[in-house]
């Protein structure tokens, strides 16, 4: 402008506008007209107020008026995309250039927010008297319900190390130790598939104590989020935090980590339309499935065809499994408007029961899904997601923390048919459950998780202390006492030598400040994650490696049965 030039020079801490003078620093203005984006530079000057102040960043009153100005690196040829541009670049291309990405203010100051949120962590910890304590990553392959990453030993050929799912055991080891209060910030890894939430390594706040009960530990834990929220976003937190049973959370909202931010409540009207005539009920309640209710106050907001097949609700639900679903709109005087096979096939009683059980009022919309209890409640949990944001129900800058508690101690795995720890087998079954003589595999787990606006952040329990206790929880998962000898003797010869009753809860760092930043993936929220097909694109891995670092290992690779088909 006139011989005037204006540049944005960008650090760490934000923007600050730099204007040279060529009257009275003609180097320094010549200098700064060959300068384009990206440019590292060393500027001095004096700064001033300016002229036309910029409300937009916060050092928009003033300028630096250049005096010297000096290149230290200049960009080479065209950069694939600009930290300052408004178009996001495609995913891909972000990862491979990550260094280029993280310049973008956003990713800036996601780093900066988990940054914040860790020194928040560390700090409120050492106050409560805890020792952090790190705890190897080459560990033993266990059983912890995820696939490992291995590792060759080349020193023991033919062995392989294991990279640590969690700390979990070795946590257990430091209790027995005679450390009562432990943390770790801990790097974990699960060779697992992948989705916007996951890595195969990833961080979580791992915590470990000796002679505290489950009150305690979740007090202790409320005390820390509390912590986190008030530094980090000064948001005062109430407490204490909301509780929820495993079963009532089922029950009500379809899931087991539900955003309580917003109602849109479920009901359970399977007795209320027992004896229907209208097939897709009575079907599923022959076959032992439930039928369930979304009550939707002011229904008018979603016409009957976004419920009907070819509607957008009933695509979310049909996505999750459901083969529909089927509506009611609750009119004045106790009638209802629905579709003539649902008016025929409930009589009127049942249509008053329905009603009733939903606690629905004139103006209602009634959204039904019938099938297995499994299907109908995800079905539904994944409508009112839908629904709460499609019609903006969740209030702006709101927090929900609430805690899930009265797990059951097993679920019945899909895949091999038999039961699973619904956490992980070393935790406690409830112990007021086996003085009522229920078995371990129908007893509830004395565990907890929390969960924050729909997504869980940290999960705990107490733990079995004792051998004799450890091993009944093996043997109802199918691991005999050779097995449980061999894979895990180092834990029940700990506990065996005098283990005091302990107890934790870990937390998710990854997903909690993506929460925090309102990003919609953990990969914006860390230095140098993984692609979705688990590829590092900044420095190519995994990738091959020489035929000399093979022979070191004592491993030889053959070609898988897709390779040697390609190659045929």
């Amino acid at each position: 402008m006139g011989g005037i030039v204006f540049a944005d020079l960008r650090d760490k801490s934000g923007i600050l506008q730099v204007v040279t003078q060529p009257d009275a620093f003609p180097e320094a203005a010549e200098a700064c007209q060959r300068l384009h984006s990206e440019w590292v530079i060393r500027v001095e000057g004096t700064l001033r107020k300016r002229k036309d102040p910029n409300p937009r960043i916060p050092t928009g009153e003033v300028e630096l008026a250049v005096e010297k100005l000096q290149v230290l690196n200049p960009v080479a040829g065209l950069l694939p995309f600009l930290p300052a541009d408004d178009t996001v670049p495609r995913e891909e291309t972000r990862l491979r250039h990550r260094t280029l990405d993280l310049r973008r203010s956003f990713m800036s100051s996601n780093l900066r927010l988990r940054h914040a949120v860790m020194k928040a962590i560390r700090g409120f910890l050492e106050q409560q008297d805890f020792l952090e304590v790190e705890t190897p990553c080459l560990t033993s392959s266990t059983p912890e319900g995820s696939r490992d990453f291995l590792v060759p030993s080349r020193l023991q050929p033919g062995a392989f190390y294991a990279l640590a799912q969690s700390p979990q055991l070795l946590k257990q080891m430091l209790m027995v130790s005679g450390v009562d209060r432990y943390y770790q910030i801990a790097r974990c890894f699960r060779d697992e598939d992948f989705r916007a939430d996951r890595q195969p390594e990833f961080t979580q706040l791992d915590m470990e104590m000796a002679f505290m009960d489950s009150e305690a530990i979740m007090h202790l834990a409320e005390d820390l989020m509390t912590q986190i929220f008030q530094q980090v976003q000064g948001v005062e937190l109430p407490r204490p935090f909301k509780r929820l049973k495993y079963a009532d959370a089922l029950d009500r909202y379809g899931s087991d980590k539900p955003d309580l931010r917003y109602g849109l409540c479920l009901y359970d009207v399977t007795e209320a339309v027992r004896g229907t005539s209208f097939r897709v009920f009575a079907g599923a309640i022959a076959e032992g499935g439930i039928v369930k209710a979304l009550r939707l106050p002011t229904g008018s907001r979603i016409s009957n065809s976004r419920v009907k097949p070819k509607g957008d609700v009933a695509g979310v639900a049909s996505r999750a499994g459901a083969a529909g679903l089927v509506y009611m709109r609750h009119e004045a005087g106790g009638k209802i408007d629905a579709a003539k096979p649902v008016q025929e096939g409930l009589t009127e009683d049942q249509r008053a029961a329905v009603l009733s059980t939903c606690s629905s009022e004139p103006g209602d919309l009634l959204i039904f899904a019938a099938g297995s209890t499994a299907v109908v409640n995800a079905a539904l949990d994944k409508v009112r997601q839908y629904l709460a944001a499609e019609l903006k129900e969740i209030p702006a800058d709101s927090h929900a923390i609430t805690w899930i508690t009265d797990w059951p101690m097993f679920e019945v795995s899909e895949e091999q048919g038999r039961l699973q720890a619904m956490h992980h087998p070393f935790t406690a079954p409830n112990g007021e459950d086996l003085e009522l003589g229920k078995s371990i595999a129908d007893s509830r787990a004395l565990a907890f998780d929390m969960v924050y606006n729909g997504s869980e952040i940290g999960g705990g329990s107490l733990r079995n202390y004792t051998p004799q206790m450890q091993l009944r929880v093996f043997e109802a998962i199918g691991i005999s006492q050779e097995e449980a000898q061999d894979k895990f003797g180092f834990l029940l010869d700990a506990l065996s030598s005098g283990a005091p009753p302990h107890g934790g809860i870990a937390f998710g760092i990854d997903r909690l400040v993506m929460l925090l930043a309102g990003a919609n993936t953990i990969r914006d929220v860390i230095a140098f994650p993984k692609s979705t097909q688990g590829q590092d694109l900044l420095m190519g891995s995994p990738g091959p490696v020489s035929p000399s670092q093979l022979q070191d290992l004592k491993l030889q690779l053959r070609s898988s049965p897709q390779t040697e088909s390609a190659a045929a």
